[in-house]
């Protein structure tokens, strides 16, 4: 079985023939499930995705098109077997393929081993041939597949770019130079403002023995970046053009658009789109953090210090959450950055700024070391210091956020982080800085909800969505509307406030919301951990129902989860078993769920150390630092805890 979605979408069974998919919602269903890469598609985001104005049984029609698309793509599956090409997961599907049974899928694997072995080169022509048009080109009308169109897209350009480079700098490209040229000219006449493009263009021109064309190539490129957006050629042009001129081209391993100290991206560069990206979460953020990855790679690759410290440092897109989304990528960017700052040395205070801003902001796994951690404390302290001396409002609002990342090193600092967010918010209005503006009211949201002024953050909440409609920034509503489900959580033990029942609706919609943003490190355990700290403010036990994902929660949920199934023994081992939380937003909910623990169980030792933790942290709610959900004040928590500590 194969899939193809560059162009129309289609299925060939192992003969070579074309399989019979259906109709146009059939195959729309598909074509999101391979967009997803293998991820988990959940129904309610199918159905969005399918209809802007879903019909009343549009889950039902949505299973029956899975169920024929299941016969259609596994004819010969008896009926009472499990699916194996689309299978049932969680609340959702997936498509279980291996990625080179799927075009698009061989194409981004070609372009990534492209990108570090220049001996993938013939792999990634065949992907390139591989392409029949637009991608997706039969879904129209859908917001996710003209997203996945413009991503793709932007990614064929990079490897048609890429492809005619290794084959230049090889060598290899005297002898495909008319083929290249032909190629190359078709693509900055549809693309004429990709820059690096045009250097291209020059280069297969003069090795087909085409000099006069080659500079006549270079020329029309000069003219319409002067003419049309006012700009002069950038150095590596301009330098290409001089030695055409002088006849000093070396035909193999000629300068590419990416060498030399001085160079200038072009306007559609790979990690500029990644930057852009980013704000849109759900799958556009997956691929934002991974574009950006490999942009930094490929330009550690030419050597060039400077433009691979300005490459990683480019990347200043607002991080609001203390734990990262893919940890493993996060210590990949920190590695760079590290190497990089090395290298650089004392001589360049802006890039080494936001290297150090860079560190700061992705060293928030909860699996770092206390070495790691210092070391991420440190490069905030020191990127913030270096932001000031240099007064670049923009560098000091990104050194910002990896201070305010880096302020989770003790329970209670609520009030220092608000601090924080109210300096990311000055600056970045008085400097129209729209995304920072955002992150400052979302850290003031945070904090107003740590200290339980629920009046204050709504207010930030508010003026955080005002900013969101104007800066296309759909991730700030699914995070307000999981504060005002932790706000109704708060109002529920009030007379008049809503019913338990209601707010765990109101979480549960906010789960749906937050299911496919794009943000794993934030969305695991959530629901479970909101839903117990709801019972809790309700002297209720713990929720015991077996399919609830706790994700990194569950050791601390686990003593009371215990508890409440009458597991006595197995909860004390399970307590004495815990971890110290992670330095993180929701540190202070661990630390009370401990000590709530250890008070049931009577372990004096351990509420002990869990009220000695908490003892900074008595005026705050706990989790409510997180904006999202709360457990109550930490004040009762803490009482308990020191009168089981003094008992006996």
């Amino acid at each position: 079985m194969r899939i193809d979605v560059l162009g129309a979408v289609r299925a060939l069974d192992d003969q070579g023939g074309t399989v019979d998919l259906g109709g146009p919602r059939h195959r729309e269903v598909l074509a999101r499930l391979v967009a997803a890469e293998g991820r988990m598609v959940t129904t309610d985001t199918l159905v969005e995705d399918l209809w802007p104005d879903p019909p009343a049984r549009a889950v039902g029609a949505l299973r029956t098109f899975v169920a024929a698309l299941r016969r259609a793509l596994e004819p010969e599956r008896p009926p009472r077997d499990q699916p194996r090409v689309i299978v049932t997961e969680g609340p959702g599907y997936a498509l279980r393929l291996p990625r080179e049974d799927l075009d698009v899928h061989r194409f981004q694997d070609a372009l990534a081993r492209a990108r570090h072995d220049p001996d993938a080169v013939t792999d990634l022509g065949a992907a390139l041939g591989d392409w029949r048009g637009p991608a997706y080109a039969d879904v129209t009308g859908s917001i996710w597949a003209q997203r996945e169109r413009t991503r793709l897209e932007e990614l064929r350009l990079e490897a048609v770019e890429l492809r005619a480079r290794i084959l230049l700098d090889s060598g290899q490209g005297a002898g495909l130079a008319a083929g290249l040229a032909a190629e190359l000219g078709a693509h900055v006449t549809e693309h004429p403002w990709r820059e690096p493009a045009w250097g291209l263009l020059a280069r297969a021109l003069y090795s087909a023995g085409r000099q006069a064309d080659a500079l006549a190539a270079l020329r029309r490129a000069r003219a319409m970046l002067v003419d049309q957006l006012g700009l002069d050629p950038g150095a590596d042009l301009q330098r290409l053009e001089t030695d055409i001129l002088t006849g000093s081209v070396a035909l193999a391993g000629a300068r590419t658009a990416w060498s030399g100290p001085g160079t200038r991206l072009g306007p559609r560069t790979t990690v500029e789109l990644a930057r852009t990206l980013a704000p849109a979460g759900g799958d556009a953020l997956v691929h934002s953090r991974r574009e950006r990855l490999a942009a930094i790679r490929a330009a550690e690759r030419t050597g060039d210090l400077l433009l691979t410290a300005r490459i990683i440092g480019a990347y200043d897109v607002p991080a609001l959450w203390s734990r990262a989304d893919d940890p493993e990528q996060s210590r990949a960017v920190v590695a760079a950055a590290e190497r990089t700052l090395t290298a650089l040395g004392p001589d360049r205070p802006a890039e080494a700024a936001r290297l150090l801003a860079t560190v700061a902001v992705e060293s928030r796994s909860a699996d770092l070391s206390a070495a790691e951690l210092r070391r991420a404390r440190q490069a905030a302290e020191q990127a913030e210091a270096l932001a000031r001396h240099l007064a670049d409002p923009a560098l000091l609002a990104f050194a910002l956020n990896g201070v305010f990342l880096q302020s989770f090193a003790r329970p209670g600092l609520a009030a220092v982080r608000d601090g924080i967010g109210a300096e990311i918010l000055d600056l970045a209005t008085r400097h129209e800085l729209a995304n920072f503006a955002v992150l400052g009211r979302l850290v003031r949201l945070q904090s107003a909800s740590a200290r339980g002024d629920l009046d204050a953050a709504t207010s930030h909440a508010e003026a955080a969505e005002r900013l969101a409609a104007g800066t296309e920034a759909p991730l700030v509503p699914v995070l307000t509307g999981w504060f005002r489900a932790r706000a109704a959580a708060a109002r529920s033990t009030e007379p008049g406030g809503p019913g338990a029942a209601t707010v765990a609706a109101h979480y549960r919609a906010a789960e749906n919301a937050l299911r496919t943003a794009g943000m794993p490190g934030l969305h695991r355990g959530l629901l479970p951990l909101a839903l117990l700290g709801l019972r809790l403010l309700h002297d209720r036990p713990a929720p015991t129902d077996p399919h609830l994902d706790w994700g990194p929660h569950l050791p601390w949920a686990r003593p009371l989860v215990l508890l409440a199934q009458d597991r006595v023994e197995e909860a004390r081992t399970a307590l004495a078993a815990l971890p110290e939380p992670a330095r993180d937003h929701l540190q202070e909910a661990m630390w009370c769920l401990t000590a709530l623990a250890a008070v049931r169980l009577g372990e004096r030792g351990i509420a002990a150390r869990a009220a000695a933790a908490l003892r900074d942290a008595h005026g705050e709610h706990a989790g409510a630092a997180s904006g999202m959900l709360t457990l109550g004040p930490v004040a009762p928590y803490l009482a308990a805890a020191d009168a089981c500590a003094a008992a006996g």
